[in-house]
């Protein structure tokens, strides 16, 4: 049988099953996407309170705020643009407060979330909620120990006009840390360890002198649920 003679497919049949398998595969992405959202909101949700306690160990509620003009105002539903998670003991006293923060590492945009002590005025714990650093270098920000006991009591008080940070947030090379205020860095993660320090010292510098001037409006609000 000469293979010649079968009648072969046009070049426009060809394109409109290509069209068609594309909007097919399309439409189940999208089917896939919107079944799957509330799902990866959800775990993101929960991934983000765990990380409100972490960083706010002696808190056993929270609460989220939003700014509002000059002061903020708490939230019962979902939140759009920048948030603050106020966090309270047993009887309601707020410990203190959760604030993210983001900026660019070695390979990608890190996200964090840090925790800010009101009577120590210190950041009091570190979480890292986004990062593309490395594997086995840049991303030990996330779980060597020695690297996050920086955060544990990391001193970010006030200036005497209370309008900045009384010390810059940098980082220093790895044992060379003699100051409450600097960043032990990682050992082969210079710019990781650095990253870290410049986004805190940038959401530090601008958001701390606001907090403690509007305190009360975290402290009127504390009607929390566990």
């Amino acid at each position: 049988m000469d293979v010649r003679a079968q009648p072969q497919p046009s070049a426009f049949a060809m394109y409109r099953a290509l069209v068609g398998i594309g909007v097919v595969c399309g439409l189940l992405i999208v089917a896939v996407y919107e079944g799957t959202k509330p799902m990866i909101d959800a775990n993101k949700a929960q991934a983000l309170e765990r990380a409100i306690f972490r960083v706010l160990p002696k808190a056993k509620a929270s609460r989220t705020f939003v700014p509002s003009g000059d002061g903020f105002v708490s939230t019962k539903g979902p939140a759009q643009g920048e948030r603050i998670y106020a966090g309270y003991d047993e009887s309601g006293a707020l410990i203190g407060l959760a604030l993210e923060a983001a900026g660019m590492g070695y390979a990608d945009t890190i996200h964090v979330l840090y925790g800010y002590d009101f009577e120590a005025q210190t950041i009091a714990g570190l979480v890292v909620l986004q990062s593309k650093e490395t594997p086995g270098l840049g991303d030990k920000i996330e779980k060597d120990p020695a690297f996050l006991k920086n955060f544990e009591a990391l001193n970010v008080q006030l200036d005497g006009q209370e309008q900045g940070l009384a010390h810059e947030i940098v980082a220093v090379k790895s044992g060379a840390k003699t100051k409450d205020y600097e960043v032990d860095g990682i050992t082969g993660a210079t710019i990781s360890s650095k990253a870290i320090a410049a986004l805190l010292q940038a959401s530090a510098s601008r958001w701390v002198p606001r907090l403690r001037a509007r305190r009360l409006d975290f402290e009127a609000q504390a009607e929390v649920q566990p």
